[in-house]
């Protein structure tokens, strides 16, 4: 992916050790309209109302017991409707929210400032220095202003109170997610991995699965998923994927697997460790490489159809290379594939 080269940015980041967090809050029961309608939707009245210094955000929140919680959104967003009304719909998981974190909204798309220190950008600044590619984007600050979670994109409702209790009792302390994740998890699944979609000779050598001009994409997936499943036996069974799978490489592999693989990269190691290496939090995590063996994109939250078709076609067609904002591009296929007459859906 295009690195973005601003300095300003590299040296915010090295105050922040990769963020920061958002500051002050006037009535809880006031928004402003900077806070209004991430995918069309008020959000709840208890969100913070900040002037987005993030310094003096998580040290308000860590005097009241709290966390930070940065919500980056954009209008329209369906998935950020869904979070909204399916997730902190639900009294329990809001409840939960506003015990253990203040949440801070981003608009990826706006033009308010955000403070981190002496140093000042644009939220769309801010959000692309932080390689934001999908909404809603979730990170969760320490008191130490630094990341322990990232949620790129949505995460349905149980999978999303396990990673309140993670973060919200400072689990990350004791335990990584994955390992945390795996013994909590509490999603119904068939309790196994869909290996049909297999379409490489040798899946213990994915060095020799890189091919001039084609695209490997690796399938972090585990036996017990529930996304998994609806991956498997809903999206990709459509013509349309399988269209656009037959465009890349793929396997797919148990990120808990302690079989040794040869990497994209080369080396030999376990699959769990490269798991590990590659900070594999969600299954399924859907993971491209570049002939070279190197990753060029990685869509790692739970997608429907439409989006998770995007991402092959974004990358099978070259197209990260054009349009370094998988946003933008979304936008831009959907309207090309309105104009050719296509019904878009973006929730099926």
């Amino acid at each position: 992916m295009k690195k973005v080269n601003y300095s300003v940015v590299i040296a915010f980041l090295s105050v922040v050790s990769i963020f920061p967090h958002w500051a002050f809050a006037a009535e809880e029961s006031e928004l402003t309209p900077a806070m209004e309608n991430p995918g069309h939707e008020q959000v709840p009245d208890w969100f913070k109302v900040s002037f987005l210094d993030l310094h003096e955000d998580v040290a308000e929140a860590a005097e009241n017991g709290k966390r930070v919680m940065v919500f980056f959104f954009q209008d329209g967003c369906p998935y950020c409707k869904k979070l909204l009304e399916d997730n902190f719909g639900q009294r329990e998981i809001a409840d939960k929210t506003r015990k253990y974190f203040d949440v801070v909204t981003i608009n990826i798309w706006g033009d308010r400032e955000v403070t981190v220190g002496d140093k000042t950008l644009t939220e769309k600044k801010f959000a692309e220095a932080l390689k934001v590619q999908y909404t809603p984007t979730l990170m969760f600050f320490n008191e130490n202003n630094k990341v322990v979670y990232r949620a790129n994109g949505y995460y349905p409702p149980e999978k999303f109170d396990t990673v309140l209790d993670y973060v919200g009792t400072h689990k990350e302390k004791e335990i990584d997610f994955q390992s945390y994740m795996a013994r909590v998890d509490p999603q119904p699944s068939t309790g196994k991995l869909h290996t049909g979609v297999i379409n490489i000779k040798n899946p213990d050598n994915l060095r020799e699965a890189l091919e001039p001009g084609k695209h490997l994409l690796v399938m972090f997936e585990q036996k017990l998923c529930a996304s998994c499943d609806e991956l498997h036996t809903d999206i990709i069974k459509r013509p349309e994927s399988r269209e656009m799978l037959s465009r890349l490489n793929v396997t797919l592999v148990d990120m808990w697997s302690h079989k040794e693989i040869t990497r994209p990269d080369g080396k030999k190691t376990k699959i769990s460790e490269w798991a590990k290496d590659l900070d594999i939090r969600y299954a399924p995590t859907l993971v491209y490489f570049n002939d070279e063996g190197v990753e060029v994109f990685r869509s790692d939250a739970y997608l429907k159809a439409f989006h998770m078709l995007s991402v092959m076609d974004y990358v099978s067609s070259n197209a990260y290379k054009k349009h370094p904002n998988f946003q933008r591009y979304i936008d831009i296929r959907a309207d090309h594939l309105r104009e050719e007459g296509a019904e878009v859906n973006l929730m099926e």
